[in-house]
């Protein structure tokens, strides 16, 4: 093993306290960006419509627009970062240098603009575009590294385990600041609190992250430098089988798991009938499963594979769907400990969520733990391009379910100012997107990977 003081080109190496500066570094690395990307998840709609006034169908374009410009950036930041050449490497240049306007521009993306709807729908455009550019700047740079600072896969998943915790601990502060400060979905002036605490806590996370990874990162692998065109990239790109069927999962499992957080703050007082303040309180065991399910499919990869461990999440999450399609609404005449129906009813939307929140989990941790096998099948390891075809697909796909979500729920009838008294065919639309269409996209999920080769463990 190299001496600390020599440098490390591969983060297997390392032992001790090296190691687990790198693993809490690379956590911290999805902190910030994962707490605002819930927040997004969660709350962006709800603001767009409760707090900002706009129609469903208007909301559900500017997240689509929003995504698709974010998408067109991708692919050139990754080809970008590939090329950067500097003493500090390719990646921490860019997780430097964007770390404060990526913070300042996502609290801008929860400020109330003055004016009439078009007026709202194209200045939200706007700053979601350029807060989207910087986001991806940071994040697509730092998820590169996963596949650079290590060859070894069991550290690989070590990593992406370690990034997802952050992430989703982060998601859990969101959903608590979103509990305590945004009971009242109208209140536009809460909702730009949150956004500034998220922005600061965004720009802290991202430089203690830069600075936690850079003793391996100056060291670590590289992308081959070779020239080509972009059509050549293309097709290369194209021909790495396992790499289109990472994307094809992360895909499909992402547009189930993105419908669901963004119905679930309307699913919960409007299908069930709980309480607004407390459908903010009740996504927490979500959150909390969700990062449970890490380490737990984190343990069944290390012994039966990421694949297995794919398998017996989803089935979890699938079950988690169908309950959620079924479940009956609460007595909304009374308290909702106020009768031994209302406790049951309450006991069984636990149980769905808990459910669903340890089979989610594998959405977060399989895709990216599989990606470094594609990048290595690749003789030149751009794990730039790879990285932003990742999350261009990401973000094209759940931009383009965001858009079908909103129209779905304009076409059913669907207006916020109404609350609970809603008709029965958005009440129809609303489950359908909790349940069974989340379910569909997670079994074709597994479709996509059922040859996928079997790789054996590694300590």
């Amino acid at each position: 093993m190299p001496s600390p003081a020599s440098p490390v080109r591969d983060a297997a190496d390392l032992r001790g306290g090296h190691r687990q500066r790198l693993l809490w570094s690379y956590g911290l690395g999805d902190a910030g960006t994962g707490m605002a990307a819930s927040l997004i998840g969660f709350y962006l709609f709800v603001f767009y419509t409760s707090a900002a006034g706009l129609p469903a169908w208007m909301a559900g374009a500017v997240l689509m627009v929003g995504r698709l410009w974010d998408g067109i950036n991708d692919p050139i930041i990754g080809w970008l970062s590939d090329k950067t050449q500097t003493r500090w490497g390719p990646r921490l240049p860019w997780i430097f240098a964007c770390a404060v306007p990526l913070g300042i521009t996502l609290a801008a993306m929860w400020w109330v603009p003055p004016g009439n709807q078009w007026v709202k729908f194209t200045v939200f455009i706007v700053i979601s575009a350029v807060a989207q550019s910087f986001y991806t700047a940071v994040n697509l740079p730092y998820t590169a590294l996963a596949a650079e600072l290590t060859g070894n896969v069991a550290l690989r998943t070590r990593l992406n385990t370690a990034r997802f915790t952050g992430s989703i601990s982060a998601t859990l502060v969101g959903a608590v600041l979103g509990a305590l400060l945004l009971q009242d979905h109208s209140d536009a002036a809460r909702f730009l609190q949150v956004g500034m605490i998220a922005g600061l806590l965004v720009t802290t996370s991202t430089l203690v992250c830069g600075w936690g990874l850079a003793p391996v990162a100056l060291h670590c692998q590289r992308p081959q430098r070779q020239k080509g065109t972009t059509r050549r990239l293309l097709r290369r790109v194209a021909s790495n089988g396992r790499f289109l069927r990472v994307i094809g999962l992360y895909l499909l499992l992402w547009s189930g798991l993105q419908i669901m957080q963004t119905s679930a703050l309307i699913y919960l007082p409007v299908v069930l009938r709980l309480p607004q303040a407390w459908s903010n309180w009740i996504l927490l065991p979500f959150i909390v499963c969700s990062l449970v399910g890490l380490w737990v499919w984190n343990g069944v990869s290390r012994r039966a594979g990421r694949v297995r461990a794919l398998q017996l999440g989803a089935a979890l999450w699938i079950s988690g769907c169908l309950l959620a399609m079924v479940l009956p609404p609460l007595n909304s005449a009374i308290a909702p400990f106020g009768s031994a129906g209302n406790v049951l009813r309450l006991a069984l939307v636990l149980l769905t969520i808990v459910l669903a929140g340890l089979g989610a989990a594998t959405a977060y941790l399989i895709p990216w733990s599989l990606l470094p096998d594609a990048i290595d099948a690749d003789s030149e390891k751009p794990a730039g391009q790879y990285s932003a075809w990742m999350v261009l697909g990401q973000k094209l796909c759940i931009s383009l379910a965001l858009f079908l979500f909103g129209n779905l729920l304009s076409f059913s009838g669907y207006q916020a100012a109404l609350i609970t008294n809603q008709p029965t065919s958005a009440l129809v639309a609303i489950r359908l997107s909790m349940g069974l269409i989340p379910a569909t996209l997670i079994v074709l999920g597994l479709v996509v990977m059922r040859r996928w080769p079997h790789r054996p463990p590694q300590p």
